[in-house]
């Protein structure tokens, strides 16, 4: 036991870099036969919608890597503790810790061992082990090893719950320079190939009740920002075709923390760029839930999103010329590209708009963020923004708020 305790410490501390944990989205019931279940409500170190505080058993199989990407401290040449779990080590150590009401589930990955196809064999294995014989329907999301097999990888998919490849960098020349073992062509073939078996799925379980699940939470992939040269438009490009092309269900983004000196790395010293990840994670979330292109967001002029301000904001900012908005006139997903309404709020505002005009004073009971709409909006012909359309002005006047509140990815 000592012994499995010591492996786990140091595979805790190795998985600590990796941030592909969200909210599960899927549903898995117990069925009267096995132990656990997991809910749409979320999973991983998160705060579900009903309030709840859940966690997970985050590890990762092996840190004994034969790769040497620059950037990854489980890299080959770096000189520090090796440790390996078995399968059932893994399931073991699962249903104790959700027995004793410390998980709700499992996030596994797995440094490079011997081989991509024996490391992704031991986690099918892993998988295999906890659905089958310890009959867990606990979430679980999967690492899956670059250059593995893609039939281990599908094998993989009808056990977890959400599988993840990271690409790591969104170019093949950042690759090239920081992980020469990788290349992107090679990493997104498994991408792809997932991406059509969860749509080939989808439709055969409308057709056949009893086919298996194929990852019903979907897949995602993660990119470390700050360890390249590449810029904010690099990246969120990336992310437009991962999203239009491969049927991703999320990107991560991880600011890079730098833990070795490399001419090609950032300087150890070098702060991790928090905020730089945070404004990518909102234009991301523009993306996907208000409707943006990358394109619109950024240019081949404009490279980096705004440090001072939100993407949605910087975005009006350099569109002057489209406000301000009638809120009581203009569809639903121009509503959205006002500052200060999110998707909850312009849906209140088309459904007050059926019965009677939209006032001032009832915004704010909708949900609106007054602060920052009152300066790209009319209401009811009437503008209440106090200055000009002048971006300078309006955006001295945001400063201070942009300062002292909370960064939010809502609005």
């Amino acid at each position: 036991m000592e012994k499995i305790l010591a492996k786990l410490e140091i595979l805790a501390e190795a998985a600590k870099y990796d941030v592909s944990c969200s909210s599960s989205g899927v549903e898995r019931n117990n069925n009267g036969k096995g132990i656990g279940s997991s809910s749409a409500s979320g999973i991983c170190h998160t705060w579900t919608a009903d309030g709840r505080c859940v966690s997970l058993l985050k590890i990762l199989m092996s840190n004994n890597c034969v790769y040497d990407c620059h950037y990854c401290c489980n890299r080959i040449t770096n000189d520090f503790p090796r440790a390996s779990f078995t399968p059932e080590e893994i399931a073991t150590l699962t249903m104790e810790f959700y027995k004793r009401n410390y998980i709700e589930g499992l996030f596994l990955s797995s440094a490079i061992d011997k081989t991509p196809d024996h490391t992704m064999e031991n986690l099918c294995r892993t998988l295999e082990l906890l659905r089958n014989k310890y009959l867990f329907n606990g979430y679980i999301h999967v690492k899956a090893i670059p250059n593995a097999d893609i039939n281990l990888i599908r094998r993989a998919g009808f056990s977890a719950d959400r599988l993840s490849l990271n690409i790591e960098l969104p170019t093949q020349d950042s690759l090239k320079i920081l992980a020469p073992q990788k290349n992107l062509k090679s990493l997104l073939l498994p991408i792809s190939d997932l991406g059509n078996k969860i749509i080939t799925n989808q439709n055969d379980r409308r057709i056949y009740k009893n086919a298996p699940k194929f990852i019903p939470a979907g897949q995602s992939t993660q990119m470390m920002v700050g360890a390249s040269n590449d810029s904010d438009h690099v990246f969120l490009s990336a992310s437009q075709r991962l999203y239009d092309q491969y049927n991703l269900k999320r990107v991560f983004y991880s600011a890079y923390i730098p833990v070795v000196d490399k001419p090609n790395l950032p300087s150890i010293a070098t702060a991790p760029p928090l905020k730089r990840e945070h404004r990518l994670y909102q234009a991301d979330w523009l993306m996907r839930f208000y409707k943006f292109d990358a394109k619109e967001l950024l240019s081949e002029k404009n490279q980096n999103l705004d440090l001072d301000f939100d993407p949605k904001i910087s975005w009006a900012f350099n569109n002057m010329d489209q406000f301000p908005i009638e809120v009581n006139k203009v569809v639903y997903d121009r509503l959205l590209r006002i500052p200060g309404i999110g998707p909850v709020s312009a849906k209140r505002i088309i459904e007050q708009r059926r019965l009677s005009p939209v006032t001032y004073e009832g915004l704010k009971k909708m949900g609106v963020v007054l602060k920052r709409a009152k300066y790209f909006i009319t209401c009811q012909g009437r503008y209440f923004g106090g200055i000009d359309l002048n971006p300078e002005i309006i955006k001295y006047k945001l400063g201070d708020m942009e300062e002292s509140r909370q960064l939010s990815f809502w609005r």
